[in-house]
């Protein structure tokens, strides 16, 4: 397997090399020169599988040849023997109120309960693995809007090579999620507040990562989604969830909660690898510049407005420029011009021919704060089940579009319990609460106040790394 850059301009590299750089040298995002083929046998032995097994099946051509196939199951196994619950990604029914074929895809029930876990417990044994292999250390640089932060420290603490450290916007996350970040003690971890909002997080560690001289340097590596193996590794539960669901032959439709892009085009190379998707479904909150674009043909961005689901607070979706090379046909000149024309002028019109692909392939929609509140309502009161603000905007949106007889499969990306607060008031009751959760409000927390400044930043992570 081999890995070219979206902007056509950075060398063409092996699993291992784009693991570690994770952005390319060109400002692009790393992607598989093709995408590998799953056979219909391949599907049909999914059903029959553990969560592991799929995944050593699935990821293997991705890791090729920089891994063995029994070190990358070795580390998938370990990964996954850290979540709570037996199949790792279980699937559960909605009610007929909410839909006759609806159902929620529970992907919080790792360490940190969230989606991000799936990805993240791999991704920190992948570094570990490599850079042990390579005798050498790097220093991990990542935004998050919440979850990524969290899980991206549990995945690396202690971990032998790796410091990480992570930006995210001050009071822009939930105290759970700020908590689960600033009182991990491992010293080589290191929380940074920046005055601004995600995009700026993210905007300061791309500006890094562009400062070839300063990353090479100090060997920064990204644990954000613009790093392949986070989006390879979410592709696995797009297979898991249609072996539960449909037959090899069946479609299925996924309504994904939308921020960073990541998970939704996780479920866009499933597509391409073999599985027979019938519509991909943009689930945003009022921060929607995807849907916005999906309707207009025109991403332009607005201020981002806080809500009750931080994690989708965002308008530059890092990955979506990953889906804009494959339906340009893989057209990296036009796409360097489009992504600079974007961020000088913050609006992009779409190609036609991009625009029409676009929409034959992915449905879109937008749910309010009133809409999301309501929803969460309403499922306790018919299923007696909490949802948290993520996944309840995809179960409204879900509800909105009309998605014809496929199976529907809802991404449930984080535990209630991380949003406590927005649960009880739209419920009257608070969700329960795992110990894991409650133990952090008694523990020390530690973190540096920066502001939306590079050279800030950068003196920090100098300090870090040296």
């Amino acid at each position: 397997m081999r890995y070219e850059s979206t902007r056509g301009k950075a060398p063409v590299l092996e699993f291992g090399d784009v693991l570690l750089a994770g952005l390319a040298e060109d400002g692009g995002l790393y992607v598989p020169t093709e995408f590998p083929r799953l056979t219909p046998a391949d599907l049909r032995s999914f059903a029959e599988m553990s969560y592991s097994d799929v995944a050593t099946r699935v990821l293997a051509p991705f890791v090729s040849p920089s891994i063995e196939n029994d070190d990358l199951g070795a580390m998938i196994e370990e990964s996954y023997a850290t979540f709570q619950h037996p199949e790792v990604v279980p699937v559960r029914p909605l009610t007929s109120e909410i839909g006759e074929d609806r159902h929620l895809v529970e992907l919080f029930w790792g360490p940190t309960f969230s989606f991000k876990d799936v990805a993240l417990q791999l991704l920190g044994r992948l570094f570990e693995h490599e850079l042990s292999r390579r005798d050498t250390t790097v220093t991990i640089v990542g935004a998050t809007s919440g979850d990524t932060g969290s899980a991206a420290i549990e995945a690396c603490r202690d971990r032998d090579g790796i410091d990480l450290v992570m930006l995210h916007p001050r009071g822009r996350v939930s105290e759970v999620q700020r908590r689960q970040m600033t009182t991990v003690a491992s010293t080589n971890i290191h929380n940074v507040a920046i005055e601004g909002t995600f995009d700026d997080c993210q905007d300061l560690v791309k500006a890094m990562f562009a400062d070839l001289q300063f990353r090479e340097q100090h060997r920064l590596a990204a644990v954000n989604s613009i790093n392949w193996a986070r989006v390879a590794a979410q592709t696995v539960y797009y297979f898991t969830t249609a072996s539960k669901l449909v037959s090899p032959n069946e479609r299925i439709s996924f309504c994904v909660p939308t921020g960073n892009f990541g998970n939704i085009f996780a479920g866009y190379i499933a597509a391409q690898m073999g599985l027979p998707v019938h519509r991909l479904v943009i689930a945003s909150n009022h921060n929607d510049i995807l849907t916005r674009a999906h309707a207009s043909g025109i991403m332009e961005i607005q201020e981002v407005e806080p809500s009750t689901s931080p994690a989708m607070d965002i308008q530059v979706s890092s990955n979506f420029e990953r889906l804009l090379f494959d339906l340009s046909g893989k057209d990296a000149s036009w796409l360097r011009d489009a992504m600079q024309e974007f961020r000088s002028n913050g609006s992009l019109t779409l190609e036609p021919p991009v625009l029409e692909r676009l929409r034959n392939f992915f449905d879109a929609g937008t749910a309010t704060e009133q809409e999301v509140a309501k929803t969460i309502a309403q499922v306790h009161s018919t299923q007696q089940q909490f949802l948290d603000p993520h996944t309840a905007v995809g179960v409204n949106v879900a509800r909105q579009i009309d998605l014809g007889n496929a199976p529907v499969a809802i991404m449930a990306t984080a535990h209630p319990a991380k949003f406590e607060a927005v649960v009880k008031e739209a419920t009257g009751v608070a969700p329960p609460q795992p110990e894991e959760i409650t133990a952090l409000g008694d523990k020390p927390e530690r973190c540096a106040d920066l502001p939306n400044d590079l050279t800030s930043v950068m003196e920090f992570v100098l300090g870090v790394s040296e």
